[in-house]
């Protein structure tokens, strides 16, 4: 079972890293649940064009809806 260290730093057992995937580095929210509870949230980014992202696009543009629709129907 982990233990809180003096810093307050406390190890997430290995199992529970790779069923998650966490990796070094990886932000995480501490939110008290209760006086017994805490949860631990991965921090995720928001990504501002997520079009961008799964078509590769390298140039930054701004995309309508219409485009959007237009996309997904094809």
């Amino acid at each position: 079972m982990p233990k809180v260290t003096e810093k307050y730093q406390v190890t997430i057992p290995k199992e529970v890293r790779e069923k998650i995937g966490l990796k070094p580095g990886e932000e995480l929210e501490v939110i008290p649940l209760n006086d017994n509870e805490i949860l631990l949230r991965r921090k995720v980014e928001k990504i501002k064009n997520p079009l961008k992202v799964l078509l590769g696009s390298s140039k930054e543009e701004e995309i309508p809806p219409e485009k959007i629709d237009e996309l997904g129907e094809e």
